[in-house]
């Protein structure tokens, strides 16, 4: 897998998504986007020091970030020092993956909500409310119906101990050109297994590039199971580029998560064709011009 391998800043957040963003410095960016966006940080400027980053996040017009592996070498002082940094420029971290261990293997299931227990300290020194969790790789010999079944049970127990801490979790779908060996490739079963869950504390992570390679019919699936998505991700196909670079009429998908009222975020995890800041100022407007 090439990346896999938000509680005081909530209340912020919604304000500041709401807001325009002309006022940042080197943004011009307005008016106010009708669905609140998010960027996945790994896509862009990798290579820079991480407040460089959350600084170029802010130009583009974004008030949200998404983490991964950044914060892994982080001391005390790193925390309070880029979380002080965040605020200032207006940025929330709303969700961050960093638990590793999958759910679809019944024998692994208690080292994954140990790993939850511990990564839970992390999300909140990150001040950040959405944890993604992954299914991880399909069991050979063992049938696909219990690997589904597992990962209702992990959920389960994983929502208990989420809820303690006001965190949501997320499951992810992956397609399988990524990776070949990942369970939860269906974004119509991963919706069927965060049903099963039934807790307001684990909902799904529709990734649209994912699922137009796997399967594709994303609006109908969105409007099908509205209520149980928690957050997406935007990318292009091919290539994982911005919206319009591509197949995908994210048009016609942001003027239905405006029509169907999602309040959850869009984060954009394109890897941007030239500059990044362009790319997800493109991005942004096209949310605007698509939902007027």
């Amino acid at each position: 897998m090439n990346r896999r391998g938000f509680v005081q800043a909530v209340a912020g957040t919604a304000l500041g998504a709401a807001l325009p963003v002309s006022g940042l410095p080197g943004s011009n960016v307005d008016p106010a986007p009708a669905i609140k966006l998010s960027v996945m940080l790994w896509t862009v400027y990798r290579d820079s020091p991480f407040e460089q980053r959350m600084e170029k996040v802010a130009e583009a017009g974004y008030h949200a970030a998404e983490l991964v592996r950044e914060f892994e070498k982080w001391s005390d002082d790193d925390y309070r020092r880029f979380n002080a940094r965040k605020r200032s420029l207006g940025i929330t971290f709303d969700a961050t993956a960093g638990v590793w261990k999958g759910i679809a293997d019944p024998a692994a299931r208690d080292g994954f909500l140990a790993d939850l227990k511990a990564f839970l300290g992390v999300a909140e020194k990150l001040e950040c409310p959405g944890v993604i969790v992954l299914s991880g790789d399909r069991i050979e010999n063992l049938a696909h119906q219990a690997q589904h079944d597992a990962c209702v049970e992990a959920l389960k127990r994983a929502a208990e101990i989420a809820a303690r801490q006001d965190v949501t979790l997320l499951l992810e779908n992956i397609d399988p050109e990524e990776n070949p060996r990942y369970f939860l490739t269906s974004v119509a079963e991963g919706f069927e297994i965060v049903r099963k869950v039934d807790h307001p504390r684990v909902k799904f992570l529709y990734d649209f590039y994912h699922e137009q390679i796997a399967e594709g019919n994303l609006i109908e699936k969105l409007e099908k199971n509205i209520d149980d998505v928690g957050l997406v991700h935007i990318a292009d196909v091919p290539g994982r580029h911005q919206p319009g670079t591509g197949e995908i009429n994210y048009e016609n998908i942001f003027r239905k998560l405006a029509e169907l009222k999602y309040a959850n975020y869009a984060a954009m995890e394109f890897e941007p064709v030239g500059d990044a800041v362009a790319a997800l100022r493109s991005a942004r407007e096209m949310v605007v011009h698509s939902t007027l």
